[in-house]
Formats: structure tokens, C-alpha cells, sequence
């Protein structure tokens, strides 16, 4: 069934929005300051995208649950999505991914006063690099969101559809595997849309949005989702 503008726009701005607003959500309970979950771990938080994703996915079924422009591209690229679409689901995943985050922002509001390193705030936000090499971490975005988009896309090829349960799980997987050099993005909506969020809200004392950093969870999910997309193409 075609879907209009609205409608394209309508669920992946729902869903992205459920997705990062669990997802800053987990991370702000990882690391701001008197939280009850504070402390709970690297996997923790992988878990906890990964549940915000199994959560978006189906609250942004009706538009296929893009609910990342890096899959949008990689669906473009295996010849699954019209390009007269893209604005659509581009549109709503930005718009969703500000208003994730800052309902994050709204419901950790006394912690981000509490907090006193602004890294630390800018960590629910947007992802950064352990080691910072532009280069070296534009190589692990695309690789990382290489996997996600070309085994999304061999899902449909499977036996038994295990649906958002299994991307989800995917998402945990690369979280834990390929996640340590930069957080692993993924997904360009899920880091600039709360970056923008960040520079916007009038948190106490969050320092800068790291700006120099924003192209490299933007350009390389998005070139590693049609790296996915092409391969699949020719492979299934």
C-alpha cells in the first residue's frame, strides 16, 4: 500500500522518536550523576538500544520502520524504497530524533543539573570517539552499519520472521562487537538529531556540541548502509 508524505512522515517520527528517547534514556541512566542506574555498564546500554529499536520498530510499522536514514539509503540501494519517498522518512526521523532526546533531557532534568562534566552530557546525546581519528572512526561507522543494513536485508530470506525481535538483537550484537571505537551510531538520525538537541536545550553547563565530530556518524552509516543495500541487491 503507498503511503502519503504525511503518513511516511507521521510513523518514522514516532518511532524514531520512541527509539531515542529510550536510547539517550538508558545511556543517561548509565552515566549522570545519582541516577539509580548509574554505573550499570557498556552492556546495559546495549541492550537498552537495542530495546528502544525493537520498540520503535513496531510503533513505526506502517512505513516499514526505516526509523534510521542510513537504512532508508541502504532500502534505496537494494531497490526496496522510491527515492520520491526519502524526504518523508528523512524528514520524520530527524524531527523524531530532536524530540526523543529532549523528552530524555526532560525526564533526567535534575541529574543534568546534578552532573558536572559536560562530556558526560553530551554523552546522552551524541556519540564520540575512544580514540579520535577522523579517518579510523569513519572506517568503523561504515563497517558497523554495513552489518546492520545488509543482515536486516537477509532477514527477508529466512525460514522464520522473527520481525523487530530480531533487529533489535542485531542492534545489541553490533553494540557489543563493534561499538568500543565510537559508540556506534549507525544511524545518522540517532546522532544528530540529539546533537542538535544538545546545542538547542538550555542544559547547565553541557559545553560544547563537538561539531567537528558530527560528519562522521552522518557520512559513514549512510555510506555503509548502501554498501549493505548494493551487496544484497546482488546477493539476494
Amino acid at each position: 500500500m503507498d503511503l502519503s508524505f504525511g503518513e511516511i512522515f507521521l510513523s518514522e517520527f514516532l518511532g524514531t522518536g520512541m527509539l531515542l528517547l529510550l536510547g539517550c534514556g538508558v545511556v543517561a541512566t548509565n552515566i549522570l550523576a545519582r541516577s539509580k542506574g548509574y554505573g550499570g555498564g557498556w552492556l546495559m546500554v546495549n541492550f537498552g538500544w537495542g530495546l528502544g529499536v525493537f520498540a520503535g520498530v513496531f510503533v513505526a510499522a506502517e512505513s516499514g520502520a526505516h526509523i534510521n536514514p542510513a537504512v532508508t539509503f541502504g532500502l534505496v540501494a537494494h531497490g526496496d524504497t522510491d527515492w520520491g519517498d526519502v524526504p518523508a522518512y528523512l524528514l520524520g526521523q530527524m524531527a523524531g530524533a530532536i524530540v526523543g532526546a529532549a523528552l530524555a533531557w526532560a525526564a533526567y532534568k535534575q541529574h543534568f543539573d546534578l552532573e558536572e562534566e559536560p562530556a558526560k552530557k553530551l554523552g546522552v546525546f551524541s556519540t564520540g570517539p575512544e580514540i579520535r581519528n577522523y579517518g579510523w572512526n569513519f572506517i568503523t561507522e561504515v563497517i558497523a552499519t554495513f552489518v546492520l543494513v545488509f543482515v536486516i536485508l537477509s532477514f527477508g530470506n529466512q525460514p522464520v520472521d522473527l520481525g523487530p525481535l530480531a533487529v533489535a538483537l542485531l542492534v545489541v550484537g553490533i553494540g557489543a562487537s563493534l561499538g568500543g571505537p565510537t559508540g556506534y551510531a549507525i544511524n545518522p538520525a540517532r546522532d544528530l538529531g540529539p546533537r542538535i538537541a544538545h546545542a538547542l536545550l538550555p542544559i547547565r553547563g553541557k559545553g560544547s556540541s563537538d561539531w567537528s565530530y558530527a560528519w562522521v556518524p552522518v557520512v559513514g552509516p549512510i555510506v555503509g548502509g548502501v554498501l549493505g543495500g548494493l551487496l544484497a541487491r546482488g546477493v539476494y
